[in-house]
């Protein structure tokens, strides 16, 4: 009987836990979308696409925020041993990443707080992310995550850069190039990733597997990869640069959109968290990618 009641609170608090993730997500992209719903209607179809970066971040971010306090007790077993208050850092983290969505949906102190958000998940690479690699080099799922979080970072800098009034000034240009090769280089991985493993879910390559009953697996992955190649070389290169951003931008949108959310829909109970994380990742990837793109003049050739 007391197995039982536990069991049930249980079910009750994971459904609980679920509901906030979606609610807040949901809440902040309908919000977005409302409020960028003149750029998202009119302009050429490049730019209108790339206005959906910030509101696909904000709603990722408001997901991540979200289980950051409905989960601190547990979040707070990746806070490293040697800082204090584990708990604290929780909770902070979960209101950072809210008050970042609301700055970038209400178009308030913009390019501070994608400053520092990505100052903030670079501090996660340096701190928490490169020891995990350091203990387990072999690893590839810790260095995926390392080079996703750089990737995220250096997304949103390239984006805080855009936003300043002359981007050739030295630190407004600075996160745009610091910006461009963290997502160059992570892109490159992710497609050896994608070509090395094409039976693992696409996106950000880490370790759910593509699920069954999704027809044709390994093209996904092949597919993936080989825009991932071709993206990251065009960034590194500042070859079409722009364009190439945007493209894969999409191309995570439709990943999102045909497969994350599917799983979600038949994702069990027990799995409902994961599922939803996956689905404001890639989100998430796709929004770094179309805020990448306005930083990067679209070069038709190579360029110092």
């Amino acid at each position: 009987m007391n197995a039982d009641k536990g069991r049930l609170e249980g079910i009750g608090l994971l459904t609980q836990s679920i509901f906030w993730l979606w609610f807040a997500g949901l809440v902040v992209l309908i919000a977005g979308l409302f409020i960028s719903r003149r750029e998202l209607s009119s302009g050429p179809n490049l730019d209108r696409l790339i206005a959906l970066g910030p509101v696909l971040i904000a709603a990722s971010l408001a997901v991540f925020g979200a289980e950051h306090l409905v989960s601190a007790q547990a979040i707070s077993g990746g806070v490293p041993k040697w800082m204090p208050a584990p708990l604290f850092w929780a909770y902070f983290v979960g209101c950072a990443l809210l008050c970042t969505a609301a700055s970038f949906v209400l178009r308030k102190y913009v390019r501070l707080s994608a400053t520092l958000y990505g100052a903030m998940l670079f501090s996660f690479v340096a701190l928490i992310h490169i020891p995990n690699a350091a203990q387990t080099p072999s690893d590839r799922i810790i260095w995926a995550v390392v080079l996703r979080d750089t990737a995220f970072a250096g997304g949103a800098w390239a984006f805080a850069g855009s936003l300043a009034v002359n981007k050739r000034d030295r630190w407004p240009a600075t996160q745009i190039v610091i910006g461009r090769i963290c997502v160059a280089v992570a892109l490159m991985f992710f497609a050896v990733e994608h070509f090395l493993h094409p039976e693992f879910a696409p996106g950000v390559p880490l370790a759910k597997q593509t699920p069954a009953w999704v027809p044709l697996i390994p093209l996904w992955g092949y597919l993936t990869g080989a825009v991932s190649l071709i993206a990251g070389i065009c960034l590194l290169l500042k070859i079409r640069a722009r364009t190439s951003a945007a493209s894969l931008g999409l191309l995570m949108i439709l990943l999102t959109l045909l497969l994350y959310v599917p799983i979600l829909a038949v994702a069990p109970q027990a799995s409902l968290v994961e599922a939803v994380n996956y689905v404001a990742d890639t989100l998430l990837f796709a929004g770094t990618l179309l805020v990448l793109a306005p930083a990067l003049p679209d070069f038709t050739t190579a360029s110092p």
